[in-house]
């Protein structure tokens, strides 16, 4: 392992969600795509229960149309670095301590996706709904963005394509070492996988891919059936990132 990014069992076992936000508003173009198909709220939902209480669960809303999802995480300082250097949106704001946040939760075919999916919902997502994303994705840009390419493609109402956003979020742990990169870090893909699929039972490298630009770690995308089980994704795997070290820029 690269030394200054060890993932230890010791790191491992106090694992915690990560709850951030995003900035993003324009389109989200290092998306997979290679046969695109023609247009045509906080309490995790998963949880461990208390000892000697029944586990409960909340239903997640099953769309259709589609073959399964892909939750996008953004590593917000690389993003940052080329899009908000001087740090004026909420997103890159030093004082927000961004990691990892979440950039869209698509639906995906086997091969290909579809985008801007004709629907009775509005384009608009309205306020109210959309800032009480701003924990994991605080742009109203971006919310309506992925809403209007993505959400619309889901078979749900705009209520139920965000929560299940969230709890697609909240399904997934992310180990500490890779919320607090207080400094520079030298990484590569392999090891990222190690440790998310050490974190999440069930979680298998086939099932995700991390994929890079510049030269530094991008984003994470991990596939899940639509009840939210994670599932293998071919063509997701295949088109990470095959850099051997990459930066992971440090959290301002």
């Amino acid at each position: 392992m690269i030394s200054g990014f060890r993932f230890s069992v010791a790191a491992l076992c106090g694992l915690f969600l990560l709850a951030a936000c995003s900035g993003e508003s324009g389109e989200d173009s290092s998306k997979v795509k290679t046969n695109p198909a023609a247009s045509t709220a906080n309490t995790p939902i998963i949880g461990t229960p208390a000892s000697g209480t029944r586990q409960k669960t909340r239903a997640i809303p099953l769309g259709s149309g589609f073959d399964f999802y892909v939750l996008s995480l953004s590593w917000s300082p690389s993003w940052c670095l080329d899009n908000d250097p001087s740090g004026r949106s909420m997103q890159c704001d030093p004082d927000n301590d961004h990691g990892f946040i979440v950039h869209g939760l698509w639906p995906q075919n086997e091969q290909g996706y579809p985008e801007f999916c004709r629907t009775r919902e509005s384009d608009r997502v309205p306020d109210a709904l959309g800032r009480t994303l701003f924990d994991i994705m605080p742009s109203m840009g971006l919310i309506g963005h992925e809403w209007r390419k993505h959400g619309s493609c889901s078979g749900l109402s705009q209520k139920d394509y965000f929560s299940v956003l969230r709890a697609a979020r909240e399904k997934l742990v992310i180990p500490p070492s890779l919320q607090s990169a207080g400094s520079d870090q030298r990484t590569n893909a392999t090891q990222i996988e190690t440790a998310l699929t050490s974190a999440n039972p069930g979680l298998r490298p086939d099932a995700l891919a991390v994929t890079c630009a510049s030269g530094r770690v991008d984003e994470v995308r991990i596939c899940f059936n639509k009840d939210l089980s994670f599932r293998a994704c071919g063509e997701i795997d295949r088109a990470g990132c095959k850099v051997k070290s990459l930066k992971l820029p440090a959290i301002p």
